[in-house]
């Protein structure tokens, strides 16, 4: 007999086609830089008379290395290797067509002299420090204007030994804002792989003004209780990868920035297609991925799936304010498991540290065409605070497939939010109850724009299905 065939059968067909098409994508991108890891040039550190007892400070000789290894740039690169042993340095600058390669044993250790770590200019699209006005700490592996760098290894470690930096911003004598532990700026062609990273002073990896980024097979360690040990923040940057990460810090594992309020608006450079996938951490005040505060320059085209959270604060945050202007828009977050987290979903619309009084009160975010499906979740506090701003409402929130165990008598809060839903638990909030099928797949983002190519295998599957015999 031949079968039949209900909405939901199709929409499932549907759902699977245009998974296929976002995941063909997604693979291409995250692979593309992967031929670049052989140089034909190397030389060790320690040709450079650095010692790796803890002790001695090695920044000299990674800044003569690599002022050798520029020698190498035009003849296909070249490789510092960065053997067994505790190398303590100070900030040190990358050169294009360089692989940094760390053994399995070797640790780069952050100085714990603040004098080792130059100050230099603020970030155009900040327009100050972000913690204090003025200039900031220079990280401690820096690049800029680079082409086809990787910073990899057999697992090594590189330590910002962070503590000191906790402690003099728990006290309020910084004189500049702290650095990061890795940034690189107007780059491109930027793989991160293969590393564990811990106790960086503030944000951990930092690629900023960056295009073709890849951070793969890394770990992000952090006290639960340091202060703004973001993971991974991609900054105004494009065509980004980050997968098959652990990430444990003290502020969010991700979050993906594109500059503050005015200034932001005025470098009106976006971070868009942003591919985020099987990722695993937890924290305790931040969230597990969060966009924003900072993203007045726009932020678009999102895509994470296989994302596991535990014992966190928040799952899944925007964060925006008046005065941020910019946008976030067509942000497509699926296949996510919480385990123990106090919120599931957030768009707080409050977070409203501005860099100084020249920014606009009336330049008003643009927060649109927001899918969120598949979530299982258990011992979840609340399950969502969606807070749009008076005037401003968020259009285009969409809930798909939604199931969580939640503690709260009050799961769902929302304001200032339109949107649509289906098979959410427990029930959403009333802004959302309007079901997405069948009127609303098109005002939901992903949902209906990559599957109209799809129609055809839509079609094709349907008539092979009912040509097979079927049983009673």
């Amino acid at each position: 007999m031949k079968r039949s065939f209900s909405l939901v059968d199709v929409l499932l067909v549907l759902a699977f086609c245009g998974h296929i098409a976002w995941t063909v994508k997604a693979s291409s991108q995250c692979k593309q830089a992967l031929s670049r890891e052989i140089r034909p040039h190397s030389v060790a550190i320690t040709e450079f008379g650095a010692v790796g007892d803890g002790v001695t400070l090695n920044t000299k000789a990674f800044q003569n290395a690599i002022f050798y290894l520029n020698s190498f740039s035009d003849k296909g690169g070249a490789k510092l290797f960065v053997p067994a042993g505790r190398w303590l340095t100070g900030s040190f600058d990358l050169i294009s067509h360089l692989t940094l390669w760390l053994d399995k044993d070797a640790v780069i250790l952050g100085s714990d002299n603040p004098d080792d770590w130059p100050v230099v200019d603020p970030l155009p699209s900040y327009g100050r420090g972000v913690e204090l006005p003025g200039g900031r700490h220079r990280s401690l592996i820096y690049g800029r204007n680079l082409t086809d760098v990787i910073i990899t290894g057999d697992n090594g470690t590189i330590d910002g030994q962070g503590s000191v930096w906790w402690n003099w911003f728990k006290r309020k004598t910084l004189d500049y804002t702290r650095p990061h532990l890795v940034e690189l700026m107007n780059s491109t062609g930027v793989v991160i792989s293969n590393l564990t990273f811990s106790n960086s002073p503030f944000w951990t990896i930092h690629p900023v003004y960056c295009s073709h980024v890849i951070v793969q097979n890394v770990t992000i360690l952090a006290p639960l209780d340091s202060p703004n040990t973001d993971g991974i923040n991609p900054d105004s940057s494009n065509d980004v990868c980050i997968e098959d990460c652990y990430i444990s810090t003290g502020d969010d594992l991700i979050a993906i920035k594109s500059g503050w309020d005015e200034y932001g608006i005025s470098f009106a450079r976006p971070s868009t297609n942003i591919i985020i996938r099987r990722l695993i951490g937890h924290n305790r005040n931040g969230s597990g991925i969060a966009i924003g505060s900072e993203m007045s320059g726009g932020v678009s085209e999102v895509y994470a799936e296989n994302l596991y959270f535990f014992d966190s604060s928040t799952a899944i945050t925007i964060k925006t304010a008046r005065g941020r202007g910019g946008y976030v828009r067509n942000i497509y977050i699926l296949n996510v498991t919480l385990v123990g987290v106090d919120t599931a979903i957030r768009f707080d619309s409050t977070f409203s540290p501005h860099p100084d009084d020249f920014y606009d009160p009336n330049a008003l975010p643009v927060i649109e065409r927001i899918t969120i499906k598949d979530v299982i979740g258990n011992n979840i506090k609340v399950a969502g605070l969606l807070e749009g701003i008076e005037g401003d409402t968020f259009h285009h929130v969409c809930l798909l497939n939604i199931a969580l165990t939640v503690t709260s008598g009050s799961p769902w809060n929302c304001s200032y939010i339109q949107g649509y839903s289906a098979m959410v638990s427990p029930e959403t909030c009333e802004p959302l109850k309007e079901s997405i099928y069948p009127n609303h797949s098109s005002d939901c983002y992903h949902l209906s724009n990559h599957l109209r190519s799809s129609v055809g295998i839509l079609i094709l599957a349907i008539s092979q299905a009912q040509q097979q015999p079927h049983h009673q």
